[in-house]
């Protein structure tokens, strides 16, 4: 990607930017078998489109400031998708940061698309993905997409299927050189598997959470094999005494829950790589905060067995 003028974000060069703060980004990550290394904390761009992910948002303005900020503080992995809006997270992206600084990695996802009622709809064949793959390529101003996650699964986890017929299409664009790498949304060990056997994959995005721990095994599996893990919805999902028992936790660090909740999914494992999403600068600094809190073993255990009771609550 193109070095940019980097004065109106803020700092002289992003070589000196990131030697004051990439260390304190959770450490990095080396997707495997690539020459990328990303920051464990990185920015999901979900929430800087319209309210329901749809349409423009209220204020443009703030949404370039936050992940010019972002970008600024040493943030090198944008999650997006250009069905998100549609297409107005990916416009904003570039309207923010294009031409990208040099080491600056955005990963987007295909697999569905917007209905006119803000639905979330399914579009995995053929020509839905080759068209998704260059509507990506357009709005974000790119001639070929850093890493693709094909979105699979329900709304919010894995259903069974094979998945080789999608990914053999985005197999074939990669081998026309308009994807570098690519990766899997919502998937099981199984349909990992049967990915594997198609192409290299190197990374995985599924729902995991303090509350929701499905995917725990597999975490250890990916981490085996040297492929993140990227867990969407980190804090979600949580019952009210839940939510009361993190939010006692994050007062004894005088943090808040969601530093928490970020910063204990740092610490389950190497591997994970986080993508909060936010259009508040406040929300943002706080956010990238969460990477250089420390928890004490005790908290550790406290956190643990929020997850746990949660487990029984739905045997």
């Amino acid at each position: 990607m193109a070095t940019k003028d980097l004065s109106r974000l803020g700092f002289k060069t992003l070589k000196d930017k990131q030697m004051t703060k990439s260390t304190n980004l959770g450490g990095s990550f080396t997707l495997p078998g690539t020459s990328i290394t990303l920051n464990r904390m990185g920015y999901g761009a979900m929430q800087l489109a319209g309210p329901e992910v749809w349409g423009p948002p209220r204020d443009v303005n703030g949404a370039v400031a936050v992940l010019r900020e972002a970008v600024a503080a040493g943030v090198n992995h944008i999650d997006t998708s250009d069905f998100y809006g549609p297409h107005v997270t990916n416009q904003i992206i570039k309207q923010a940061l294009h031409p990208y600084v040099n080491g600056l990695v955005i990963v987007t996802k295909v697999g569905a698309r917007r209905g006119e009622d803000k639905s979330w709809i399914p579009a995995l064949s053929r020509q839905e993905l080759i068209d998704a793959v260059h509507d990506n390529l357009r709005n974000l101003g790119l001639d070929r997409l850093d890493v693709v996650n094909l979105r699979v699964g329900g709304v919010m986890g894995p259903t069974e299927g094979s998945i080789e017929n999608p990914l053999a299409v985005l197999a074939e664009l990669k081998r026309q050189g308009l994807i570098r790498h690519l990766g899997l949304s919502n998937v099981s060990p199984e349909q990992l598997a049967e990915a594997q056997r198609i192409t290299e994959i190197v990374c995985v995005q599924n729902l995991y959470n303090v509350a929701h721990r499905n995917d725990e095994d597999f975490i250890d599996e990916l981490a085996q094999q040297g492929i993140a893990y990227v867990p969407f919805f980190p804090l979600g999902g949580f019952t009210p005494l839940q939510s009361s028992a993190l939010d006692a936790v994050a007062a004894s660090l005088q943090a808040t829950s969601m530093q928490v909740a970020l910063a204990w999914l740092l610490n389950r494992s190497p591997n994970i790589l986080l993508i909060p999403g936010t259009s508040s600068l406040e929300h943002l600094r706080e956010n990238l905060r969460a990477a250089t809190l420390r928890l004490p073993s005790k908290v550790i255990a406290d956190v643990d067995s929020i997850g746990r009771s949660s487990a029984r609550s739905r045997t």
